[in-house]
């Protein structure tokens, strides 16, 4: 018996052809360029200002790279340098030690309200909710902290009015309800109790959030200068932002009392704003790039919907 067999094909190498021309994908990408290049377009304006003379300033406007390349503006403002470092000190102290302790308090309070079989959920989620709509007002809270409290000019009044914020304590409770609940019903079976449950498996699977929360914190916490204006007087607890608003302030005094005495005096106005405001965010910053992965994350984690 003889078995024909169909003759074998011919081999033909398959031919790749490279990624297809995408006209969509790239209006996106062009549009997604100019978009960058609209929020880091002024802040090179802001360094490169910074870096510039008075006059160059004042004849050809502001540029992207320094016109008449001068340092003057830095050399005013650190001036004296042993106040600008206790400054940074004041800031990084309340910075580091608000965020770690704003994280913990609101963790643990969004993890409680998050729970369904609490009893006070409800009544306490009004509480906060109410608060983030209303509150005691200035003088009121003025009068608390300074005459009962007696916080004035203490490390401690920079930080405990932000160690809750309502709005992040309620972002935090959405997170935290939408974690699969299976996974700590296992947990507590297998005999873990809450405070296991809570350290073990719900904040490991918060990671994106608590980033993304305590950037937000961090940036509350480093940009206020309020709090400082109205309950620091004393120049040891005077954290960055006021230090460096005080300088802005003493500029344009001196500036428009030599205009009002009909003197010349040469005050770069316009450079020493500028290098005010990189010494202000530099820190921060340098930070946002050891975190910006967490915060895409929870971005990308908080718009997914089941």
């Amino acid at each position: 018996m003889v078995i024909e067999t169909a003759p074998a094909k011919a081999y033909r190498p398959v031919r790749r052809s490279g990624p297809a021309f995408d006209l969509r994908r790239l209006a996106i990408h062009c549009g997604l360029v100019i978009v960058a290049l609209g929020f880091v377009t002024p802040l090179i304006i802001v360094i490169s200002a910074s870096f510039s003379s008075e006059s160059a300033i004042t004849d050809h406007g502001y540029s992207p790279l320094p016109q008449r390349f001068s340092t003057t503006a830095y050399r005013y403002v650190l001036g004296d340098p042993s106040k600008i470092v206790q400054a940074y000190g004041v800031s990084m102290l309340v910075t580091v030690t608000g965020t770690i302790l704003s994280l913990t308090i609101m963790s643990m309070l969004a993890y409680t309200l998050s729970r369904n079989d609490y009893r006070l959920r409800r009544p306490l989620s009004f509480y906060v909710l109410f608060t983030m709509i209303f509150n005691g007002g200035l003088v009121p809270t003025y009068i608390l902290i300074t005459q009962y409290l007696h916080l004035q000019n203490t490390v401690l009044v920079l930080i405990l009015p932000y160690v809750v914020t309502p709005w992040y304590l309620l972002l935090l409770r959405t997170y935290f309800a939408q974690l699969p609940k299976d996974i700590m019903d296992a947990a507590r079976i297998d005999g873990a109790g809450e405070w296991r449950v809570f350290t073990g498996i719900v904040l490991p699977l918060s990671k994106p959030a608590l980033a993304t929360v305590g950037l937000f914190v961090m940036l509350l916490y480093w940009n206020d200068w309020w709090l400082g204006l109205l309950y620091i007087t004393d120049d040891r607890f005077a954290p960055l932002q006021l230090y460096l608003y005080r300088i802005l302030t003493n500029i344009d005094f001196a500036a428009s009392n030599s205009q009002l005495a009909g003197t010349t005096i040469a005050i770069p106005i316009q450079t020493v704003r500028m290098a005010v405001a990189v010494l202000a965010i530099g820190p921060i910053v340098a930070a946002f790039f050891f975190i910006q992965r967490f915060l895409i994350r929870g971005i990308a984690l908080g718009g997914l919907k089941d």
